[in-house]
């Protein structure tokens, strides 16, 4: 492998059609040395990432969580910690209290929800990890007494009132929250001044003898664009969006067409000659 390390988003990026890790990709990743980085860098909690590693044969690995707000290493010691302000999380609440929107809280290792419904249960079926019931107003409680925050802020519902959600927090907060959102019915926010590459590059300087140039990077969405323009060869799936798209070096398949791995086995056999 000319690259020395490889960091890739997981949702529409790194899974198959079935929502895992394709017996093609596990194969590729045990025949790596055991050394050779596998860095996963995702919207993702840490323990929605931590059994996908354990699939790969990769127990510990260092973990780029809620898109570079948590950076941990592969102890599970925490490099970086951004997390979005108590009064801001608070505003965000209030805003959707006339709405149906469900509003899910995250933080550290931590997964709060008021209430097991579509959303939640969809939630916990997607990432396999039990979330903490809880009113949002308990967990606000219990932040304020260790001045923290939220690491990230997931809002989901119908569209329309996603789309009229993004354009008042847009409007008010765009300078502090990053709002992103994955699907027309899902806004994942976290705080303005993180992203993937700010965490992967964290991580090289902290764990690494190597730089950005020296990585290969895979991603699909909004928040993988800088992660693709900032590592040495960035590549897009073929169902990213136009934007990541146009800054990778490559466009690979589709992630139900395991593209990940097919660009990976060709830039291995290319250099193994």
């Amino acid at each position: 492998m000319k690259y020395k390390a490889i960091c890739s988003d997981i949702d529409g990026t790194l899974l198959n059609s079935e929502r895992d890790l394709s017996v093609r990709l596990k194969k590729f990743i045990a025949e790596l040395p055991e050394t050779f980085p596998i860095i996963l860098a995702s919207s993702r909690m840490p323990d929605a990432m931590r059994h996908l590693l354990v699939d790969l044969g990769r127990h510990s690995e260092p973990l780029i969580a809620y898109n570079g707000g948590f950076v941990i290493d592969q102890n599970g010691q925490v490099l970086d910690s951004v997390e979005i302000p108590l009064e801001l999380v608070q505003k965000i609440i209030d805003l959707t209290q006339q709405t149906a929107i469900h509003i899910s809280l995250y933080q550290g290792e931590k997964w709060f929800e008021e209430k097991e419904d579509y959303w939640s249960k969809r939630e916990i079926a997607n990432t396999k990890v039990n979330p903490t019931w809880q009113n949002h107003q308990d967990t606000m409680h219990s932040w304020s007494g260790s001045g923290s925050g939220a690491h990230k802020v997931m809002a989901m519902g119908d569209s329309n009132e996603i789309s009229w959600l993004f354009g008042e927090l847009h409007l008010a907060y765009s300078d502090q929250l990053h709002l992103y959102r994955s699907k027309d019915t899902y806004i994942e926010i976290a705080p303005k001044k993180i992203s993937k590459a700010t965490g992967l590059q964290l991580l090289l300087n902290h764990l690494y003898d190597f730089g950005m140039d020296d990585v290969i990077a895979f991603g699909d969405n909004y928040n993988d664009i800088d992660l693709i323009q900032s590592v040495g060869w960035g590549v897009a799936v073929a169902n990213a969006r136009p934007e990541v798209k146009s800054v990778a070096k490559e466009i690979t398949l589709h992630h139900k067409e395991d593209g990940v791995v097919d660009t990976l086995e060709r830039i291995k056999a290319l250099h193994s000659h």
